[in-house]
């Protein structure tokens, strides 16, 4: 059977908020994830339960330089980042939507791939705070979140993915078919339930985190 959290220990933890930046999250951003705009109170409330839990925070935003630079293979994927209207580093679309506005002293994270872990510190930090789990929560599950919690557990993490508090877009058919974010949600989270990670819901990790919590404070 894939492997279970029995408790998450606050001090050991990190919550990873995948990319929750304007160009995938405001009204009228042209790579909006409405299921991640509906889901923005639940995770603010999710971080604040982190904060005062003693769970760390650390977000993630996808940038590219307008001289496309690091760009890659994206301006061939995506329209709105070829034109440079979307992700450009320094813009205000690639800031944390500002529900979620990053704590004083949490840190942000540029990335320029799918993955927190490809080419960036994410991994230096972790181990130098301790970590050996991650929560993942953000946008979007398939892809930032999907190849972030892979390379957690590649870098071995042990990881929970946060059903209730990840989200996606519907899928245009470019040749196999459309799919509905609802579909392609849930079809990443049986893949990730599978291989990769615990898939619970807020209230479960709640319970996880707070549970270890109140032993905590009573020992």
């Amino acid at each position: 059977m894939p492997y279970r959290f029995d408790r998450i220990e606050p001090r050991k933890t990190v919550m990873i908020v995948v990319d929750m930046e304007n160009d995938f999250v405001a009204e009228g951003a042209k790579l909006q994830s409405k299921q991640a705009h509906a889901m923005v109170s639940k995770l603010a409330a999710t971080l604040q339960f982190c904060r005062e839990r003693g769970i760390r925070v650390i977000y993630t935003t996808h940038v590219h330089r307008e001289d496309g630079c690091d760009m890659g293979l994206y301006d061939d994927l995506y329209p709105p980042i070829a034109d440079r209207s979307s992700l450009m580093d320094g813009s205000p679309g690639v800031e944390i939507y500002p529900d979620l506005a990053p704590a004083p002293g949490e840190h942000v994270i540029k990335k320029h791939r799918y993955s927190a872990f490809f080419a960036t510190d994410m991994d230096m930090i972790l181990r130098e705070w301790g970590i050996t789990s991650v929560v993942i929560s953000g946008t979007t599950t398939e892809n930032c979140c999907h190849a972030t919690a892979r390379d957690a557990m590649f870098h071995n993490y042990k990881v929970a993915f946060l059903s209730d508090a990840t989200g996606t877009f519907d899928y245009p058919d470019v040749g196999w078919g459309a799919m509905s974010a609802a579909e392609v949600h849930k079809a990443t989270l049986t893949i990730l339930a599978f291989s990769t990670a615990h898939v619970m819901t807020v209230d479960e990790f709640r319970a996880l985190a707070g549970a270890r919590a109140v032993q905590a404070l009573a020992a």
